[in-house]
């Protein structure tokens, strides 16, 4: 239904709005119904017949017995209106708001490339995932966070003294995270479901990485802690070099899901013949670092697995684990043929992650990718020893 208008700048500002938007020759209606007296629909005609006289619309009018009332307002000459409302017209607004966006930064080609195509995003009179030409200065701290990210300057730094030094405020980061990861997403590979939060993460940029939870016969440097037999143990990710094997395990197995790994070391190995870690859904920087350690601590022949939900994300974190521990591992738990049998279809579908052939999850990725392939939550599975090979 076309909008109508009881004002005329309301209007004429409308017509210019649609005509930034792309429309060649917009029109738009009075709304004679919602006047609330002859008086101000009088002054709409005055204003409106004023806008026509200066060249800048065209009246069309009624027929029969509303031959006395203009059917529709058409838009003339934009030029001549963007002088007769005294209006900056968008592009060149968005031109303005280009040159301060990046001035006086060196910018990755990418972010140079962003940062033309939202100010052609502008120049059509629209906004940014929610910032407007007139919010630069807020989207160029944006701008100046990714760039720092870029510069790895926000590696070995919390999350608001890495804000702090990049734009001089600490909480900068935090409102405009959403606009920093898009900026990125294009540079840096980032989990294809995660919110921004848990995308910084996984490059290393978190308030304080949580610490690292690992069950198994092991001893922090010369620390025997065979007579204690905790659950498991909660130590800072970069001691993960502090870790000792008490005995070599029989397997390393990483869980995705806090409840799954309490269920796992609880029922399916509680006499501890691997080690299971705990990674806390996307692994941080700092948790695939730690991974990295520790899987030089164990020879070739023990067998490391994953294990996630059957899904996209899992996909993804099982491949980033991969990288981290750079060697071969195995999906525990998460097969085609669990999907098959216990998945579900997804309401929504969304990519998995792309997987070089060598790698452990490829098929699953690879079935992941298909129509109707269904995905399984790993909390759905009883927990169970790897088969070791």
């Amino acid at each position: 239904m076309a909008r109508r208008f009881t004002d005329p700048i309301g209007l004429l500002n409308d017509l210019l709005d649609r005509f930034e938007a792309g429309a060649a020759n917009p029109i738009a209606h009075p709304g004679y119904a919602a006047f609330p007296s002859v008086v101000a629909a009088d002054a709409f005609l005055k204003k409106i017949t004023e806008a026509e006289q200066s060249g800048a619309v065209s009246l069309g009018w009624g027929r029969g017995v509303k031959r006395d009332q203009v059917a529709h307002v058409r838009l003339a000459s934009a030029e001549i209106l963007y002088q007769y409302l005294d209006r900056t017209p968008a592009p060149r607004i968005a031109e303005g708001a280009f040159v301060r966006l990046v001035a006086g930064w060196t910018l990755h080609e990418s972010l140079k490339n962003s940062a033309a195509q939202i100010a052609e995003v502008w120049g059509r009179g629209k906004t940014w995932h929610g910032f407007a030409s007139s919010e630069v200065e807020t989207l160029r701290d944006a701008f100046v966070l990714a760039q720092a990210i870029l510069d790895n300057r926000h590696l070995d730094v919390d999350y608001k003294t890495f804000s702090r030094r990049a734009v001089g405020h600490s909480k900068t980061l935090e409102r405009i995270e959403g606009a920093v990861v898009r900026l990125l997403s294009g540079i840096l590979e980032f989990p294809p479901g995660a919110r921004p939060r848990e995308a910084l993460r996984a490059i290393g940029l978190e308030r304080f990485a949580p610490p690292l939870l690992i069950a198994g016969r092991i001893d922090l440097d010369k620390a025997d802690l065979s007579d204690i037999s905790p659950l498991y143990l909660g130590i800072a990710p970069k001691e993960a070099d502090r870790v000792r094997f008490r005995e070599a395990p029989a397997y390393i197995l990483t869980i995705e899901n806090f409840a799954s790994f309490n269920r796992h070391i609880a029922e399916a190995d509680p006499g501890r013949l691997g080690t299971t870690i705990y990674v806390g859904g996307y692994p941080s920087l700092a948790a695939q670092q730690a991974l990295r350690t520790i899987a030089g601590l164990v020879s070739q022949q023990t067998p490391i697995l994953h294990w996630s939900d059957i899904d996209p994300d899992g996909t993804w974190i099982f491949l980033t684990i991969e990288r981290a521990v750079d060697r071969p591992i195995r999906p525990h738990l998460m097969s085609v043929e669990i999907a098959e049998r216990l998945g579900q279809v997804p309401f929504k579908k969304s990519a998995p992650a792309r997987c070089p052939p060598e790698s452990g999850i490829a098929a699953l990725a690879a079935y992941l990718a298909e129509d109707g392939a269904k995905t399984l939550e790993q909390e759905e599975l009883d927990p169970v020893l790897p088969e070791l090979r």
